[in-house]
């Protein structure tokens, strides 16, 4: 074999072999994405069973609920056209709060329900994820500081 094929021949190897580790690495990202919902987005597609997602929103007024066992809180997160209700059980952070942004990781029941294995609240007065900052300028129900 000539150098020239030797080298054709171990470029095309290499080349094969990062494609490879570029689709086992995107494998393996897809099984740890989590997508971002909102409750109307539910509402319009469809629950999105079996997967791990965010869902964000605003922390509807007087729907946070404590359990007796102390660490279990039912709430629901609103978009101002839809809610979902949510149940978490751990140790909420401290900012979480009715009328304040919050996202929670988990998954969808069948029932509608979510279960939240995580939730992340605003760290500010003016915080707000940018996917629900988004949402609230498209249907301009919602803004943290209105007045009802």
């Amino acid at each position: 074999m000539k150098a020239k094929h030797q080298r054709l021949t171990l470029a095309l190897l290499a080349l094969g072999a990062v494609v490879v580790a570029g689709l086992l690495a995107l494998s393996a990202l897809k099984d740890q994405a989590a997508f971002f919902y909102a409750p109307s987005d539910v509402r319009r597609d469809g629950l999105p069973l079996g997967r791990a997602v965010r869902l964000g929103g605003m922390v509807e007024s007087g729907s946070i609920k404590r359990a007796s066992d102390g660490i279990t809180v039912h709430f629901v997160v609103t978009d101002g056209l839809a809610t979902t209700p949510v149940v978490f059980a751990g140790i909420v952070p401290d900012l979480f709060r009715e009328k304040s942004g919050v996202v929670a990781e988990g998954q969808f029941q069948p029932n509608g329900s979510f279960v939240a294995s995580n939730l992340l609240a605003k760290h500010d007065e003016k915080y707000m994820p940018p996917e629900m900052a988004g949402k609230m300028h498209e249907t301009k129900t919602l803004e943290p500081d209105a007045k009802q």
